[in-house]
C-alpha cells in the first residue's frame, strides 16, 4: 500500500514539474518575442530618425578620397605661390616644384587661362603629381619619387597633324560675318584683315557681293580637333570685279605675303589699325562733342564695339602705355625717326603691353573702349610725322619691297604650287 502511494506521488510530481516547465517555457517565449518586437521597433524608429539620417549623411559627405585631383585655370593677378597656397600646399613643397619648373619656363610670368593640374595626397598633404601646361602642345609633368621624395620631370608633347583648309564666301554684310559663316577661326579672320590692312579700308572699300578666298593651315590632334592655326598660304579679295591675290612666301629674311608680281604688301604703316570699324570722325576742324566749341581734331576716330582689338599700325617701340588725360588709356608707338602713332580711349591694354617693349606691325596692343573724354566706344588714332600730326587717311605710305634674283625664282615656283593646291581643294581632289 505504501509503495502504491509513493508511486502516485512520484507520478504527480512528474506531472507538476512538466506543467511548470511548460508554463515557464511559454512565459519565456512570450517575453522573448515581446522584447524582440520592441527591439525591432526601436531599431526601425532609430533608422527612420531624421536627425540620424542627417548625421550619417554629413559623416559620409565629410569623408574624402585619399587622393584629390585639382584643376586650376590661372586668373588675372594670380601668382604661382598664391595659387598653391590657396590649396594649403606647404611653402617647402611650392619651392621644390618652382625649382623644377624654372628649368623650362619663367614661373614669374603666368598667362591668364593657362592651366595647372595636380594631385594631392590628403593623408600627408603632399603633391603626388603636377602638370603645368606650357602651350596647347606641350606640358611639364612632375611625379614624386617615393624613395627620394623628390620630383621626376618629363615633357609631354601632343602630336599634331597639319591640314590645309580652303574657304570662300560672298561678302553680304561684312568680311567678319561672312568668314564666321564659313566657320573660319577668329584669329584667321583678324590675320586676313590685317594682311589687307595696308591697302584696303574695310569700311569704305568693301561693296555688297564682293568676295574672298582663303587657303590656310590648321594643326589637329588625333581626334581631329583643331589645336592651333598656322599661316594663311593664299588670300584673295575680289573688290568691284578686281582680284587682289596674295601668296605667302616662307623664305627666311623675306617671310610675308606678296602679290602676283612678288611685291610685299607690308608698308611702313597700316592704313587702318582696326577691323570692322566705322569712320566716325575724320581729321580736321569740328565741334567737340564734349567741350562744345570748334577745335582742330588732330586724329581719326573709328567707332567700334567695346573690346574690338586694336593693332599696332607698324613695327616700333612703345613710348607710353598708360593714362593720357582726355585720351584715357592710350598707347604711343615710335616707329622710326619720322613716324609716331597714338591710340586713345582704350578699355584696356593687351597682355604684356607696357612702356619700352618692341611691337610688331599688326600685333594687338589694346581694345576699344570709352575712357577719358569720350561719348561712346571708339578708337582715336593719330599719325605724327616729324613731330606734326597729319591726316592718316591721306598719308602716302612707302611701298613694300620687291623680291629679286633667286628669291623671285623661288617665289614663282611657290606661287605655282599654291595655285595648283588651291585648284585641287576647290574641285575636291586634295
Amino acid at each position: 500500500m505504501l509503495k502504491k502511494i509513493k508511486s502516485k506521488i512520484a507520478k504527480t510530481s512528474e506531472l507538476v514539474s512538466l506543467g511548470l516547465l511548460i508554463i515557464i517555457t511559454i512565459i519565456s517565449t512570450t517575453y522573448y518575442n515581446y522584447n524582440k518586437k520592441k527591439i525591432h521597433k526601436n531599431y526601425k524608429d532609430l533608422i527612420s530618425n531624421v536627425y540620424l539620417k542627417k548625421t550619417v549623411t554629413n559623416l559620409f559627405n565629410s569623408l574624402e578620397p585619399k587622393f584629390k585631383k585639382i584643376d586650376h585655370k590661372i586668373l588675372p593677378g594670380e601668382t604661382f605661390d598664391s595659387i598653391l597656397e590657396t590649396y594649403s600646399v606647404e611653402k617647402s613643397e611650392i619651392s621644390q616644384i618652382k625649382k623644377k619648373l624654372s628649368k623650362k619656363i619663367n614661373i614669374n610670368k603666368l598667362n591668364t587661362n593657362q592651366k595647372i593640374r595636380f594631385t594631392v595626397d590628403q593623408s600627408t598633404n603632399l603633391i603626388k603629381e603636377f602638370i603645368f601646361q606650357i602651350s596647347s602642345t606641350q606640358k611639364i609633368y612632375l611625379t614624386r619619387n617615393s624613395e627620394t621624395d623628390e620630383f621626376n620631370q618629363r615633357i609631354l608633347l601632343t602630336k599634331l597633324s597639319k591640314n590645309i583648309i580652303y574657304k570662300e564666301n560672298i561678302i553680304l554684310q561684312s568680311l567678319y560675318k561672312s568668314a564666321l559663316d564659313e566657320k573660319i577661326p577668329v584669329n584667321m579672320i583678324i590675320e586676313f584683315a590685317g594682311i589687307y590692312g595696308f591697302q584696303v579700308d574695310f569700311q569704305r572699300d568693301i561693296r555688297k557681293k564682293d568676295s574672298f578666298q582663303m587657303l590656310y593651315e590648321v594643326f589637329v590632334d588625333d581626334n581631329g580637333k583643331v589645336i592651333e592655326t598656322g599661316e594663311i598660304i593664299f588670300a584673295n579679295l575680289r573688290l568691284s570685279g578686281e582680284d587682289y591675290s596674295l601668296y605667302y612666301f616662307d623664305k627666311a629674311g623675306n617671310k610675308g605675303h606678296y602679290d602676283r608680281n612678288g611685291k610685299s604688301v607690308k608698308k611702313a604703316l597700316m592704313k587702318t589699325p582696326i577691323n570692322g570699324a566705322r569712320l566716325s570722325s575724320s581729321f580736321g576742324m569740328r565741334k567737340h562733342p564734349i567741350d562744345g566749341f570748334n577745335k582742330m581734331h588732330k586724329g581719326t576716330d573709328f567707332a567700334a564695339p567695346i573690346g574690338t582689338p586694336i593693332m599696332a599700325s607698324g613695327d616700333g617701340i612703345i613710348k607710353k602705355a598708360g593714362w593720357c588725360g582726355g585720351g584715357g588709356n592710350c598707347v604711343v608707338i615710335k616707329h622710326n625717326s619720322t613716324y609716331q602713332t597714338v591710340y586713345a580711349h582704350m578699355s584696356k591694354f593687351a597682355g604684356g603691353i607696357r612702356t619700352g617693349i618692341r611691337v610688331k606691325q599688326g600685333q594687338t596692343i589694346g581694345f576699344v573702349g570709352s575712357t577719358g573724354k569720350s561719348t561712346g566706344p571708339h578708337l582715336h588714332y593719330e599719325v605724327i610725322k616729324n613731330g606734326k600730326r597729319i591726316n592718316s587717311q591721306k598719308l602716302k605710305l612707302p611701298s613694300g619691297k620687291i623680291l629679286k634674283g633667286d628669291n623671285r625664282k623661288l617665289f614663282e615656283t611657290k606661287k605655282i604650287k599654291i595655285d595648283v593646291l588651291k585648284s585641287e581643294k576647290i574641285i575636291g581632289l586634295n
